[in-house]
């Protein structure tokens, strides 16, 4: 008998509503899980999904690039890539590996609420296919690190970060909490349209041509595997916009993607950033983050919310100038503070990178490099205690990130405070405050690391008690990754500069 064409039979096959006789629909999908939007079963019967596959299909894509990731990994074991890599592409998996394994696990329950509380039929049918995606990924990205563990002991930090209260570890929490639990349907517009569509899958695109041009053909089939599946469950949540949309929740829409892109974008600020302007060795540098940004994600959100009848984000114009500033201060920031992260940053400023930050970034060497001009001396002349902060930067209660500003002329450190309840809030931009007043009982009980450094939290309160505070151990705690031998070019210009 010939098998049906899948076009023939699948929407019968994954129509799996149908009408509760004893208990209500309210029981059968309880608003505060499923979306208190009022909109009944027979609605959401017209969410349609994008990816349209089956399971038997699934599995067997799944498992032939689990196939070819794990014989990509085997053939290569004996490279010694990790060995010979530059330290500074060595930064750039341990911080991924630590920022994004463990939140891939945690993806995984929030692709389960959509499974089992979303009232659209095919919304569960991808989520139960994304919930399988998000548990491979986690254990992919524990799997491959793990091997270099008894070689480097930051590499153990993709299994322990998320357990942990290192500062850059509650910021990616505190996002990632805050747009995966919620509401079914919220989590599909705040987990997989605003930030898988926009931000992971570009993230993933970006690290797998960096690997590639790195020699590092491990990581890069490894990230190439992972962004396939991203592409496909990361269309959840178009439908589920279209579908409220159409019965006049366009505002609510609206406002859970003007949050989740922001967040996503502070984020990515002091993650992707810095990889790809200072870690990424120069010659292996496809383009700069700016101009990824503007490509892949611009460009794209600007496509993708149009065509769905959304509008830009309200703060549009503020985000457009900060992918100009943003990761410069953030990455100049968790260089000061290099002990408090679990890698060696990079710090990326020879003078032949600077000549490609200033030609990326016109004006990069009149603001953001006359702070590294001062850090350069110091290092040159022996100075290392003063290439060491004596405080705390303060952290914006929404991002949990330092609240910053570009140097220079035009320097403009704002804070943005906001009291609630008796408590002073301060925020680092005005679309950080405006997120926090969306739901202002959402935020208000936590503490970032300086509130609870204040608050006498970390003990002692000094840069020791932090580190232990961080569980960041000896033989874990970040330094420079090339142990500062960028600035000798610096030193001989010194040295030349005397003899002439």
């Amino acid at each position: 008998m010939a098998l049906l064409n899948r076009m023939d039979w699948y929407d019968l096959a994954r129509t799996t509503n149908w009408t509760p006789s004893y208990v209500t629909e309210d029981e059968l999908f309880p608003p505060k899980h499923s979306g208190e939007f009022g909109l009944p079963l027979s609605a959401w019967e017209k969410y349609d999904e994008p990816y349209k596959q089956t399971y038997p299909e699934y599995v067997k894509v799944q498992r032939d690039k689990d196939a070819g990731a794990y014989s990509v990994k085997a053939a290569l074991e004996r490279s010694r890539i990790f060995e010979n890599a530059d330290p500074g592409w060595k930064s750039v998996m341990k911080a991924h590996y630590g920022a994004i394994a463990r939140g891939e696990y945690a993806a995984a329950s929030a692709e389960a609420r959509m499974m089992r509380f979303s009232k659209a039929p095919g919304m569960r049918n991808m989520a139960t296919l994304g919930c399988m995606d998000e548990i491979r990924h986690g254990q992919l990205q524990l799997y491959f690190p793990h091997e270099h563990v008894s070689k480097d002991r930051q590499m153990d930090w993709a299994f322990k970060a998320y357990d942990t209260n290192e500062w850059a570890m509650i910021a990616a929490r505190h996002f990632f909490d805050d747009i995966m639990v919620r509401d079914a349907i919220s989590i599909s517009i705040m987990l997989t349209f605003s930030f898988e569509t926009g931000f992971t899958n570009m993230q993933f695109l970006g690290l797998a041509a960096d690997a590639a041009e790195a020699g590092d053909h491990t990581f890069a089939n490894l990230i190439s595997s992972i962004q396939t599946d991203e592409s496909r469950h990361a269309q959840i949540g178009g439908p589920a916009l279209k579908v409220l949309i159409e019965n006049g929740h366009k505002a609510e829409a609206q406002k859970r993607v003007d949050i989740a892109v922001w967040r996503a974008w502070k984020l990515f600020s002091v993650l992707t950033g810095p990889i790809m302007d200072y870690y990424t060795p120069l010659e292996h540098r496809q383009q700069s983050f700016k101009e990824f940004m503007e490509e892949w994600i611009v460009a794209q959100f600007e496509r993708a919310l149009t065509d769905m009848g959304l509008d830009l984000p309200w703060y549009w114009d503020i985000f457009l100038n900060d992918l100009s500033q943003t990761h410069h201060g953030m990455h100049l920031g968790s260089y000061f503070w290099r002990p408090t992260l679990w890698w060696n940053p990079a710090a990326g400023v020879t003078p032949d990178e600077r000549a490609w930050l200033e030609e990326k970034y016109p004006g990069w060497n009149d603001t953001w490099g006359q702070c590294w001009d001062v850090f350069i001396d110091n290092v040159v002349d022996g100075n290392m205690a003063m290439t060491y902060p004596e405080t705390l930067p303060y952290v914006c209660n929404m991002c949990q990130l330092p609240i910053l500003g570009t140097p220079g002329k035009g320097w403009n450190v704002k804070d943005y405070p906001l009291e609630y309840n008796g408590r002073l809030y301060h925020f680092g931009s005005e679309v950080d405050r405006w997120v926090f007043q969306q739901d202002p009982e959402r935020y208000a009980g936590h503490l970032s690391i300086v509130d609870r450094f204040l608050a006498g939290m970390i003990q002692p309160m000094d840069l020791g008690g932090a580190l232990k505070y961080m569980d960041l151990a000896p033989g874990e705690i970040g330094d420079d990754a090339h142990n500062y031998a960028w600035a000798e070019v610096y030193r001989a210009l010194r040295a030349t500069k005397k003899v002439s």
